[in-house]
């Protein structure tokens, strides 16, 4: 299937990659992907077929049995991922463009974090090279203990919509990092840039001689998925997405104790302390409501604010609001794009109207311009909305506003979701706001930040509760494809022997 061009954009074919071949997939889903700036309808999004997964799963099955990827030298290995690591920096302009196209969201956003893209590889050689796969400790009886990281089986790894190429370039290079043949499913809202990605993956594995079956790509929405994720010969699953999805992901790998990492986002808190500087709390919570167009999963869920200080922070965060710039996402002086789907903002405002109606005296305040057409929507907080009916991740440009009048009570709103993935403290005695941040029930939590980047490079990305299971991360994210085997030499006798 070719996906109908965009007269904005030079897209690409969105098409499969089974066992070293590329063909059309032979399927289409009852969803129609859009030009989310300009409201028009494109194609019905393309769907790989079940023979085609059953191809891929056979294929990846077949290089992990007979080990001809985790079989290679580890240093070639590593020389290999380099390598893609190369060819990717190339791309990262065009992935870009694609995936600003897809998701809507500025390119002068996509291109500072397609920079991921390649930088993934490259992480990955580093740390098969710094020792991810092999620890040798001194046993007891003198002799060496080694501990080997192994590949479990074919992995699966399953992408959304919100920044795909960047999320499937660091779960591949992983993945192929632990010696894992990988099957990667892209979000059928946005396939462009990891179809795009994967054409670059493909080039370099087979010019560099690795199996067939090494990485390959499927199209597709949850059945596709689904029948990845339940097969027996998948041993380690890596998903990104929504908490229903991954509720039913984890009740499938628990089937066959499929090793599983999940991240379902975070309905993240943002506790302004009382002595925080007003525009600066502004700001963060700007910044925080607007990156990726709010579709994030560390992005602003809940503004936690000082009772005395709300309405003048609230009048600062309009403010930086109202001058944002909206438009065409392809647009380099572009601030603010629309979103992902028609679909995806119908969504969104049935939750707003949802949470408007749980209390008599909540509002909604908006600033930003934005075009009439398009999926747009003006990036909103809801003030009044009782903290009981907020407590849901709503994976857009919304957050609520709650208020407090001490620290406990703040720490308290700010624990009150079942969600813990990222938190935010901002305030200007820095070891108080660090007091308070170690209180805060959530895998990362900034002080005085609010980036999209992680507080380290080197640091685990956990996730509690809601938020998933497993850690990602730079080392972490390597070793959840693997298992790990210990060979030594014990050298002693049982208790009972004489």
């Amino acid at each position: 299937m070719t996906t109908t061009s965009s007269a904005r954009i030079d897209l690409p074919t969105v098409d499969e990659l089974v066992a070293g071949g590329w063909s059309a997939p032979g399927d289409v889903l009852d969803l129609v992907v859009e030009d989310t700036y300009a409201g028009t309808s494109l194609s019905a999004a393309p769907a790989s077929a079940p023979d085609a997964v059953e191809a891929a799963l056979a294929a990846a099955d077949a290089v992990h049995r007979e080990q001809t990827w985790a079989g290679l030298p580890l240093q070639q290995r590593a020389e290999i991922l380099e390598a893609i690591g190369v060819a990717l920096e190339a791309e990262v302009p065009r992935l870009a463009a694609l995936e600003a196209f897809a998701t809507g969201v500025p390119i002068a956003q996509t291109g500072i974090v397609g920079m991921i893209v390649p930088g993934a590889f490259h992480l990955a050689a580093q740390m098969m090279r710094s020792g991810a796969l092999l620890d040798v400790q001194q046993g007891a009886s003198g002799h060496p203990v080694e501990v080997h990281r192994l590949p479990l089986g074919p992995a699966v790894c399953l992408v959304p919509w919100n920044a795909p190429a960047p999320m499937a370039a660091h779960k591949i290079a992983s993945s192929l990092a632990a010696g894992a043949p990988t099957i990667l499913k892209p979000s059928e809202f946005a396939a462009y840039g990891t179809t795009e990605l994967a054409r670059v993956l493909d080039r370099v594995l087979t010019d560099a001689g690795a199996p067939a079956g090494t990485f390959q790509l499927l199209q597709g929405g949850a059945s596709v998925g689904g029948a990845l994720v339940t097969d027996p010969r998948t041993r380690a699953v890596s998903f990104t997405g929504g908490l229903v999805a991954g509720r039913q992901i984890a009740a499938a790998c628990a089937q066959g104790f499929t090793a599983l990492q999940l991240e379902l986002g975070g309905n993240n808190p943002l506790v302004v302390l009382p002595d925080a500087d007003p525009d600066e709390a502004a700001r963060a919570a700007t910044d925080l409501l607007t990156t990726l167009n709010g579709q994030w999963c560390r992005a602003l869920g809940r503004l936690i604010l000082p009772e005395s200080m709300a309405d003048d922070v609230l009048a600062r965060i309009l403010e930086r609001l109202a001058a944002l710039k909206a438009g065409d996402p392809l647009d380099p002086a572009t601030q603010f794009g629309p979103l992902v789907h028609s679909a995806h903002r119908a969504r969104l405002r049935a939750d707003i109207a949802e949470r408007l109606g749980s209390a008599p005296g909540a509002a909604a305040h908006a600033s930003t311009e934005v075009p009439g057409t398009g999926s747009f929507l003006a990036p909103t907080l809801l003030t009044g909305v009782p903290s009981d009916a907020a407590l849901h991740e709503v994976f857009g440009p919304v957050a609520t506003v709650h208020t407090y009048r001490d620290v406990s009570e703040a720490l308290g709103l700010a624990n009150a979701t079942p969600y813990g993935l990222e938190g935010y403290v901002t305030g200007a005695d820095t070891e108080a706001a660090m007091r308070f941040a170690r209180q805060v029930r959530a895998g990362e939590v900034k002080v005085n930040g609010s980036t999209i980047m992680s507080l380290h490079l080197m640091t685990p990305r956990p996730a509690w509760g809601w938020s998933g299971m497993g850690e990602e991360g730079t080392l972490e994210t390597i070793r959840i494809f693997t298992g790990a085997r210990v060979v030594g030499i014990e050298g002693a006798s049982a208790l009972h022997s004489s």
